[in-house]
């Protein structure tokens, strides 16, 4: 239920927001108190237009209009800008309210227990369904400096490491590995986009590469990007999509410029029809290429839904006295 007269003691908090910033805070949850879940939010956020306090207000409205905080999935970059958006979120509930809030229900903010990385939710996510998808619940998540030295354990043993004309080392191994998993590309094209000094590898680095899986499953041990894939691969089991779909009401994603297909495909199977799914990204910048990320996933992502999804564009600039106008995806 909402939070004790939560609606008329935040509108003091919200005015403080210019008008697209309150829409995309308030988009599709008002004071009605009805039940219903909105429809596909993406909000578009240049550098110094208040993405981070916008979406902070989202997730305090949210919450303050009873919306159970354990139903909200959060993700995030960094366990930094999940813990900051937590923070802003309990002070904006915190403020609303009138300083402590009535009967401790602020605190309640805190309780957004899904909160994280792609990658940490993913963790928890996977022990809960491990023997659903094959591993066990005490499988082990090998770091990037571990998995590198896993996969040339493998090339080793596979003589690779002995050839004539050397074969790429071990960091090149996986970050080729790594683009196919993210980007769900072929190994053929990989090469040929982006690693065309290996491409005489191809065989090679398919054998490495299913060796490479073998001794993980075998250890019970997952890469990070072992956490996208498995997880990818129990969003498309109907029944259990079905079921961690039903843990969410909301699905909140910081900085979606930045997520890569796998991500993307991911959190369409998460809510295939968009109901309380927001994302919030600038569509022209991402900075994490080396990580599969593609700009596409922002700029088609209206289109995924029918209707499309709403869309809200930040525009005023915060770092600066001018204002100025930002692409639209639409």
């Amino acid at each position: 239920m909402p939070l004790p007269d939560a609606p008329a003691a935040a509108q003091n908090t919200f005015d403080r927001l210019n008008p697209a910033q309150r829409e995309a805070a308030t988009y599709g949850v008002d004071d009605s108190r009805t039940a219903s879940i909105p429809g596909p939010l993406l909000i578009i956020a240049g550098a110094g237009t208040g993405k981070t306090n916008t979406l902070a207000h989202r997730v305090a409205h949210l919450v303050m209009n009873g919306v159970a905080p354990e139903r909200v999935l959060l993700l995030t970059f960094s366990r930094r800008a999940a813990q900051e958006m937590i923070r802003r979120a309990r002070h904006i509930v915190t403020r609303a309210l009138g300083g402590e809030a009535r009967g401790g229900s602020a605190p309640a903010v805190a309780r957004l227990n899904w909160a994280g990385t792609f990658h940490s939710v993913a963790n928890r996510l996977l022990r809960r369904y491990a023997e659903q998808v094959g591993l066990q619940p005490a499988f082990s998540v090998l770091d990037r400096g571990d998995a590198a030295d896993l996969l040339d354990l493998a090339r080793q043993e596979l003589g690779f490491s002995a050839k004539e004309r050397r074969f790429p080392r071990k960091d090149a191994c996986l970050a080729i590995y790594s683009h196919c998993v993210n980007t769900r590309c072929e190994l053929e094209r990989t090469l040929a986009d982006l690693f065309p000094w290996c491409a005489q590898w191809h065989d090679e680095l398919k054998r490495l590469f299913a060796r490479y899986a073998e001794m993980k499953l075998a250890q019970q041990l997952l890469d990070f990007d072992d956490l996208l894939l498995y997880w990818h691969a129990l969003m498309h089991e109907a029944a259990l999509a079905a079921d961690v779909s039903a843990l969410f009401d909301h699905v909140l994603v910081d900085e979606y410029q930045d997520t890569n297909v796998l991500q993307a495909e991911i959190l369409l199977a998460l809510k295939p029809a968009g109901m309380g799914l927001c994302v919030v990204g600038d569509d022209a910048q991402s900075i994490y290429s080396f990580r599969a990320a593609t700009v596409e996933n922002i700029l088609q992502f209206p289109q995924h839904f029918t209707p499309p999804a709403r869309l809200v564009t930040l525009e005023q600039n915060y770092r600066s006295t001018r204002r100025f106008s930002m692409r639209r995806t639409r």
